[in-house]
Order: C-alpha cells, then sequence, then structure tokens
C-alpha cells in the first residue's frame, strides 16, 4: 500500500481528546487506531468499527507511529 503524508490527516487540538494526535480531528486518537491494529484487526474491521475514517487515515496513523519510534531512536 502507498504511504501517505500523515501531516494532512493527523492533528492536535487541546480541545480534541487533551491534545493527543487525533485523525483530521475527529476524537479517534492515532493510538486507538494502532492499538486495534495491534490486536489484529484488519483494515477492513477498522472501517466497519469507523465508518468516518478511511484508508488514507489508517496508513497515516502507522506513518505518524514509524516516524515517532525512528525519532526515538535516532
Amino acid at each position: 500500500m502507498p504511504s501517505v503524508d500523515h501531516r494532512q490527516y493527523i492533528t492536535y487540538d487541546p480541545q480534541v481528546r487533551n491534545g493527543e494526535p487525533c485523525i483530521r480531528g475527529l476524537p479517534i486518537t492515532v493510538f486507538e487506531i494502532i492499538g486495534r491494529l495491534g490486536a489484529g484487526r484488519a483494515f477492513g474491521q477498522i472501517l466497519t468499527d469507523f465508518p468516518q475514517l478511511t484508508r488514507a487515515d489508517i496508513m497515516a496513523c502507522v506513518e505518524f507511529c514509524e516516524q515517532q519510534l525512528g525519532a526515538a531512536l535516532d
């Protein structure tokens, strides 16, 4: 699957989920999505759970976490 620029999808707003990184200003955090992926949920299952999301939103969460992990390892 092609990568996406997570900066177009991940937002921070102190009024939404206490400023945690969220998807497009929705009250759905990156970590909720990554947690579901880590628990073995498929993209399709996550899209069913959160119909307002797109595959690109999920990929942005993955890209965001990859960047954060890379920065922590540098």
